[in-house]
């Protein structure tokens, strides 16, 4: 008689007992996964306005957005920060032509804080109006 035959269609007694597995494992993946997930949704809102400003309240409306203002904040001791970077306001013209790609029509929001002296916000936003940049705005808190 001949080799016996066994139910997984092999032949022979020991061979080929154990055949290599196909299967790839996901279980570790996701767990890396959800926890890059938590990371990033713990740390995004961080990322968003890095100095603190205490915003006066207003009833006005919020403006409409079609394209990204440039926000230049104002702290309650009169440093000027564009995002997170302070400069002083003999820099602020040519740090804002270099943004804006030398355009003059770009919207540019201002966050002063509400202790701060109002001189000091005309200041920054004459230097900017003297330099062409015309559509300066303020930025407030809504009020309730």
């Amino acid at each position: 008689m001949g080799a016996s035959v066994t139910g997984s269609g092999q032949r022979g007694r020991g061979r080929n007992k154990y055949r290599p597995l196909a299967e790839i494992n996901v279980t570790p993946f996701v767990d890396v996964m959800l926890v890059l997930l938590v990371v990033f949704m713990v740390t995004a809102p961080l990322l968003t306005a890095g100095i603190q400003v205490d915003l006066p309240k207003a009833q006005a409306k919020p403006l409409p957005q079609d394209t990204k203002p440039l926000e230049i904040s104002i702290n309650h001791e009169g440093a000027i920060f564009i995002a997170d970077t302070a400069i002083e306001l003999n820099e602020l013209v040519a740090r804002l032509t270099a943004i804006s790609e030398n355009r003059k029509d770009m919207r540019i929001y201002v966050r002063g804080d509400r202790r701060l002296d109002y001189g000091r916000v005309m200041q920054i936003i004459g230097t900017m109006n003297a330099a062409g940049f015309t559509k300066v705005a303020l930025i407030a808190d809504q009020a309730p």
